[in-house]
């Protein structure tokens, strides 16, 4: 995040990346609907955790970018049933603040240790 003036524009961005809700975006960093809003609407800026997480989970948006050939193919590895999860779904580990995970998840992919 650049700055306060960018913030709805880099949250927009990752939503449309990731093809998540504002909810689950909400989520995805510990926030509620409310505060995500505000945030959108850059009436407050994001501080301490929050603030950490959605840098991490630009920053997984951006490796899932340039790993996949486009938003519908990470949308769909996001949605697919997982070994890594017991067969759940990254889209679930997102949902619960787990970037880490889906993070791990993601490398395990691309260094072909996890098929």
């Amino acid at each position: 995040m650049v700055s306060t003036s960018r913030l709805s524009e880099s949250l927009t961005d990752t939503m449309t990346t990731l093809r998540i809700t504002s909810t689950e975006l909400a989520g995805a960093v510990g926030a509620s609907d409310r505060t995500l809003a505000r945030w959108m609407a850059d009436e407050t800026y994001p501080q301490h955790e929050s603030r950490r997480k959605l840098s991490e989970l630009e920053d997984l948006a951006h490796r899932l970018s340039e790993s996949f050939s486009s938003p519908d193919a990470i949308a769909d590895w996001l949605h697919a049933e997982s070994g890594y999860f017991g067969g759940l779904r990254p889209i679930d580990a997102l949902r619960c603040g787990r970037i880490d995970a889906v993070d791990a998840a993601l490398e395990s992919i691309l260094s072909g240790i996890f098929v």
